[in-house]
C-alpha cells in the first residue's frame, strides 16, 4: 500500500479538514460568537436555519476542548481511512456521514421540541457525527487493532471499543445523560458509516466515489 502524507503523517484531505476547523474556530472567537447563527445548524422550523448548515456545521466547535478531542480522533483514525481509500471517496464518506448525524439529530430534536424539553433555536455543531462514522469504519477495517483510552487502564480492540461507545450514546441519548450533546447525531453517524462501508464492500464499486 503506498501512502499519498505530507512530512507531517497526515494525508491531504484529513489535514485540510482539520485546518477548516481550526480557522473557523478562531474566526468564531474573534467575531464574537456570532458566527454561529449562521454557521450552525438550526432546526428547520427556527428562523435561524439556512440550508448550507447542514455542512456548515460539521466545521465548527463550542470549545477548546470539543474541538481538540474531534481533531484529534480525525488525526488517529480518519488518516488511516484516506491512505486506503483515497482523497475522493475518503471526502464523500465523511460528507455523508456528517449529513446522516444530521439527519438523526433533527429527526429526534423534533420530537424533543413538541415535547417542550429544548428550545427551536438551540444550535448544534461539530464533527462527532462525521467522526463517530469514521471510528465505525476503522472497526470494521481494523477490528482487532488494540486501543488505548484514557478511561480505561487496559488496551481494548477497536470493534468492541466503539460497540461500548455506541451502547452509552444509545443510552445517554434516551435517559438524558449528559444534557446539551447531541447522541444521536454521534448515532446518525455511526449508522451511516456502518451502512456505507458494508454498501461498498457488498458490491465492491465506486459508487460515491
Amino acid at each position: 500500500m503506498q501512502f499519498n502524507s505530507n512530512r507531517f503523517g497526515i494525508p491531504e484531505v484529513t489535514r485540510n479538514i482539520i485546518a477548516i476547523n481550526v480557522l473557523l474556530f478562531i474566526a468564531t472567537i474573534y467575531s464574537g460568537n456570532t458566527m454561529y447563527e449562521y454557521l450552525a445548524l438550526f432546526n428547520y422550523k427556527s428562523n435561524y436555519f439556512q440550508g448550507w448548515q447542514m455542512i456548515t456545521h460539521m466545521f465548527m466547535h463550542g470549545s477548546f476542548t470539543h474541538l481538540l478531542f474531534n481533531m484529534f480522533g480525525l488525526y488517529m483514525f480518519g488518516s488511516r481511512l484516506e491512505q486506503m481509500w483515497g482523497a475522493k471517496r475518503y471526502i464523500n464518506f465523511y460528507l455523508i456521514t456528517g449529513l446522516g448525524a444530521a439527519l438523526l439529530h433533527t429527526l429526534v430534536q423534533d420530537y424533543e421540541i413538541t415535547q417542550g424539553l429544548v428550545n427551536i433555536n438551540q444550535p448544534t455543531v461539530g464533527a462527532s457525527g462525521a467522526l463517530f462514522g469514521i471510528l465505525v469504519a476503522f472497526a470494521m477495517y481494523w477490528p482487532n487493532t488494540q486501543l488505548f483510552l484514557m478511561f480505561i487502564p487496559v488496551p481494548i480492540k477497536a470493534k468492541w471499543a466503539v460497540i461500548g461507545y455506541a451502547a452509552f450514546e444509545l443510552f445517554a441519548g434516551i435517559s438524558g445523560f449528559q444534557a446539551g450533546v447531541a447522541h444521536f447525531a454521534h448515532l446518525g453517524g455511526a449508522l451511516f458509516g456502518f451502512i456505507l462501508v458494508q454498501y461498498w464492500n457488498k458490491n465492491n464499486r465506486n459508487s460515491f466515489y
